[in-house]
């Protein structure tokens, strides 16, 4: 799958089915080294246009990428505040 083929796909976690956002292309941290995807940091609540925090979700959460959506698994969440 392409980085660009992220950009708008929905992000349910699979034991709450809650909708927790959808992902942009700049919402994908990437190790500079190798290339992978580290994690995805999801926009949580917003204040005049920005964050108030950030959904932290580990790639190793991600279950299932579909054509429309990624199904993840936490176990619990990391917000990080700004």
């Amino acid at each position: 799958m392409r980085f660009s083929q992220f950009g708008g796909k929905e992000i349910i976690d699979v034991n709450s089915g809650e909708r927790l956002g959808v992902i942009n292309q700049s919402d994908l941290i990437i190790d500079p080294l190798t290339g992978r995807i580290e994690s995805i940091l999801l926009p949580v609540g917003r204040f005049w246009g920005k964050p108030k925090e950030e959904l932290n979700i580990p790639w190793s959460s991600v279950r299932k990428i579909g054509s429309e959506m990624v199904i993840v698994q936490l176990k619990e969440r990391e917000v990080s505040r700004e």
